[in-house]
């Protein structure tokens, strides 16, 4: 079962009521010309929107919808042109009465002729026009921008090529007087007199087009684009809606004009930008938890049964009488598929159990994005699958690989960290994951147990000095994981994982990345861990070794390395493993990040003074010695007397030599 990732105009999403409000908009305004924003992240549902409004007016004899894709003209000369162009030809494909032969016509393409040749006022064919039409102010300035380019290769500079472009610039001109080559603006303002005039013709009332994908386009596309959008904006009787993520095409007006400066007042100019070509912006809202369950059991009965299917329509009908007043938290549930489906009620059973199982976690996973949450599925669906087709589908359920999932998609480092520890494991038990379950239900109960405060309560995530003193019954990874807000809310989520044997999830994971090779058959890059656990002298003498690894084994290594010694659980005096971790970042200086995420993860209160030294050859980036020297600042107030005056002298000695 796949899910499709494309635009539709069927509303699983309950968009529907901003498509019909923008056309209600659209039509009330139809004497005058408005331009309409539908913004979005990536995957929000806009183009499906955009279906929605051009279903919404097919009816209708004189309006004229069009749609113009901006990506699919990516790497066209001139994008702008592309886009009238493409209004033009459009409008007479859907008014075949209309010929080429008609006045209108030939006068509006006549117009974008033109536009064409006033674009090119640095080039030979614009002097050429300028001399022969008359307009020798034009023509001479066009003649001189061009011969600097010219006259660098004088080879160039021929009489048969100034005969050809006269005869071109002939051949564009040949139905006007020398009057019709004028400055870009007249030239605008005539087309806009001969596109209204053609609409007349057509008999349209209102011409509507719809732009999407703009914000997949290159800058230099999308600014044309909407340029172009700008020329229409005081043409009577034409309404734009543009689907486009405001940030990307905020950074399009950014690249395209990179010495604006960045602010006006309030707000920056590409915002600025933005607001006055878009007149009456909507922005789709993230699904919030109810509306994602509802949304994955739609899903899922829609790829089962179809989406022309009577039944499918019905339990749309349902779910849509639920999306109005999604704050009560009303779901799909199995008498209410029974009702819509009737005796194809089986088929939503399946959809049911993953909608409850999974539906809270991509909720907050996902952040409400549909498409992430397709793709999330079409993965979720496709292991499975083939977990079954390899025979061992019975290990396999999909709460549990929807929650590892999640942590792979979204924090991809605790996956990593959960899948290296597991896979090492005789049992496929993480022992650091069950901890972290354990301490993070605890202070759910905790939170939930106390008297209610006065005023507002806000939820405050660990400090770095507060996980660095965390009490002595926390591991040192605890620590490290309950420093983010974001793993604890991850491991607060249902099922626990803390006793289920992982290794079965973790091989239908082997698309992305494999963890059994070395961690279970003690292969290479275990073999190099384990020497790096040695004593200082023999580490010393990997270093050669260690620089030809890949990047990716350097960082197994590492969580090799990170592991064993946070089993130890011993740090008062520097545990076996310590040396390695120097040599193996002195030799991989990708890896200095992960070395200060393991130092500050450190308990403080259980650190000996060996911490405070001994990384000056590992630590060469300068953002990396800023952040350890913080890392010395927060020892040297907390934890043990040792640590303190460690810190505090080396802080010191840092200072006087120089670092």
């Amino acid at each position: 079962m796949i899910l499709s990732d494309n635009e539709t105009k069927v509303d699983l999403l309950n968009n529907e009521p901003i498509a019909k409000t923008i056309v209600a908009l659209v039509r009330k305004h139809s004497d005058h010309p408005i331009t309409i924003g539908v913004h979005g992240d990536w995957g929000a549902g806009k183009s499906s929107i955009l279906e929605m409004i051009e279903a919404s007016l097919e009816g209708e004899d004189r309006v004229l919808c069009l749609k113009f894709n901006g990506w699919r003209f990516q790497g066209f000369e001139d994008a702008k042109i592309a886009l009238i162009e493409g209004i033009v030809t459009g409008l007479l494909e859907k008014r075949p009465f209309l010929t080429k032969a008609s006045s209108a016509v030939k006068d509006v393409f006549h117009r974008i002729d033109l536009l064409k040749l006033a674009k090119r006022t640095g080039g030979l064919v614009t002097a050429a026009v300028g001399f022969y039409t008359g307009h020798h102010q034009f023509g001479v300035l066009g003649l001189v921008n061009s011969l600097e380019g010219t006259l660098a290769d004088p080879a160039n500079f021929t009489k048969e090529k100034i005969s050809s472009i006269l005869e071109g610039a002939k051949d564009l001109l040949k139905e006007k007087d020398e009057e019709s080559v004028s400055n870009v603006p007249e030239e605008i303002a005539e087309f806009r007199k001969a596109f209204d005039k053609l609409l007349e013709e057509a008999k349209v009332d209102q011409l509507i087009v719809l732009v999407d994908d703009l914000d997949r386009c290159l800058p230099e596309t999308a600014i044309e684009t909407l340029e172009a959008i700008r020329l229409f904006v005081f043409t009577s009787r034409t309404a734009f809606v543009v689907a486009a993520d405001e940030a990307m095409i905020e950074y399009s007006v950014r690249k395209h004009f990179p010495d604006l400066p960045d602010s006006t007042g309030p707000q920056t100019y590409a915002r600025n930008y933005l607001e006055k070509l878009i007149q009456v912006p909507f922005r789709i809202p993230a699904l919030g938890q109810t509306e994602t369950r509802i949304y994955v059991t739609l899903l899922l009965v829609g790829a089962e049964l179809g989406e022309g299917d009577a039944a499918f329509d019905e339990l749309i009908k349902v779910a849509r009488g639920l999306l109005t007043r999604p704050w009560l938290g009303n779901v799909l549930d199995a008498a209410s598929t029974k009702s819509a489906l009737g005796p194809k009620e089986k088929s939503a059973h399946n959809a049911l159990m993953i909608s409850d199982q999974v539906g809270p976690l991509l909720a907050n996973g996902a952040r409400g994005n549909p498409r992430q949450i397709k793709r999330f599925l079409n993965t979720l669906l496709l292991r499975q699958a083939s977990a079954e087709a390899r025979g061992f589908g019975d290990d396999v359920k999909l709460p549990v690989l929807a929650k590892l999932m999640l942590a792979e998609r979204f924090n991809n480092r605790v996956f990593d960290q959960i899948a290296i520890a597991a896979a090492s494991a005789p049992d496929g038990v993480c022992a650091d994951l069950a901890a972290l379950e354990a301490t993070a239900e605890k202070k759910t109960s905790e939170s939930a147990s106390q008297p209610a405060k006065e005023g507002p309560s806000v939820k405050k995530s660990p400090t770095k000095a507060e996980a660095l003193t965390t009490d002595s019954e926390t591991s040192a990874v605890l620590a490290e994981w309950l420093a983010s807000p974001s793993t604890l809310d991850w491991a607060r989520l249902k099922p626990p994982l803390a006793k289920i044997d992982l290794r079965p999830y973790l091989f239908v994971t082997k698309d992305r990345k494999d963890f059994f090779g070395a961690a279970t058959a003690f292969g290479q890059v275990a073999a190099i861990a384990e020497r790096l656990l040695g004593v200082r002298l023999a580490v010393q003498a990997e270093e050669v070794n260690l620089r030809g690894l890949a990047p990716p084994e350097a960082a197994q290594v590492f969580e090799m390395l990170r592991t064993r010694i946070i089993a130890s659980d011993s740090f008062e005096r520097a545990p076996d493993g310590v040396a390695g971790v120097e040599v193996l970042v002195r030799a991989q200086p990708s890896l200095q990040s992960n070395l200060l995420d393991f130092l500050e993860a450190l308990p403080a209160n259980r650190l000996g003074p060996w911490v405070c030294s001994g990384w000056a050859n590992a630590l060469k980036d300068p953002s990396a010695v800023k952040r350890f020297e913080q890392m010395l600042e927060v020892w040297s107030k907390h934890g043990g007397q040792l640590l303190k005056a460690a810190a505090t002298n080396t802080l010191r000695t840092r200072t006087q030599g120089g670092r």
